[in-house]
């Protein structure tokens, strides 16, 4: 039975986003705010400051490019990107950040060509002081549903599930929680991702993963809530009474999740 051909063309994006859910009338939820196709793409690629997304890349409010969705879909390549910076720049130390980011994905890219092997499982062992065998198998229930009690993962959590699109720095935020606070395999946090986000791509995501773990780097990546609130205070609740969990000290937090590393003082 041959394939039907998918229609292309649509007078409004209401008519799409009807069509989308005859195709999938299992979708829950509703169409995100990001705009996919050529047009909307080159709007963002035009608006792209290098400059300043070196600078304010880390803030929840900093100026991002917003690509990535259309990156991972083959809209624009990741050269073209390159090349637009490069050629728009008359000083190139100033856009070095968002260059090494290009280069970070493509590095992800071609790792997971050459060792697919290492895309669902540990490059190296965990380095907080537990096995693999240690970490739970599955995303508990609370995070699924945005209902952990913490204030701030909360609302990470709900622009994940509600609009498939997460900031980076959120993004490690997230990943270090369900790994080291909440003790779960990275795997289980990489699929729960990549069910969600509009960007998802395999390897940038879950060679990601494996860094916030530690499979993947020489520590753990964890934060707290004194970080959290430099970044995204009046963007999400920092309140420490709503974030007690993370309401500590690099050192305390340390002791707390790692106990069978070395004690860290302070």
């Amino acid at each position: 039975m041959p394939l039907s051909v998918l229609k292309r063309h649509f007078d409004n994006r209401n008519d799409l986003i009807a069509y989308v859910k005859e195709l999938a009338p299992w979708a829950e939820g509703d169409a995100s705010k990001i705009l996919g196709g050529q047009r909307e793409c080159k709007k963002r690629l035009t608006a792209l400051d290098a400059i300043k997304y070196g600078k304010t890349r880390n803030y929840g409010n900093g100026s991002v490019s917003m690509l990535s969705p259309y990156i991972s879909h083959g809209v624009i390549t990741l050269n073209e990107v390159r090349n637009h910076v490069v050629k728009d720049s008359n000083d190139q130390k100033s856009i070095e950040t968002f260059i090494r980011e290009l280069g970070w994905r493509d590095f992800w890219s071609r790792f997971a060509e050459n060792n697919k092997c290492f895309l669902w499982n540990d490059v190296e062992d965990y380095k907080t002081g537990y096995a693999s065998d240690d970490y739970q198998e599955e995303v508990p229930e609370d995070i699924l549903v945005g209902d952990t009690g913490i204030a701030c993962i909360d609302a990470f959590i709900g622009d994940l599930v509600n609009t498939g699109y997460v900031h980076n720095h959120a993004r490690m935020y997230l990943a270090s929680y369900i790994v080291h606070f909440r003790q779960v395999k990275w795997q289980a946090g990489a699929r729960w991702f990549l069910s969600h986000l509009l960007d998802g791509d395999v390897a940038s995501n879950n060679f990601s993963w494996q860094w916030i773990a530690s499979t993947f780097s020489n520590k753990p990546y964890f934060f707290n809530l004194e970080n959290v609130d430099r970044y995204f205070n009046g963007i999400v609740d920092t309140t420490p009474s709503r974030n007690r969990v993370l309401d500590a000290s690099y050192p305390t937090l340390h002791n707390r999740l790692f106990p069978n590393l070395e004690l860290q003082n302070g």
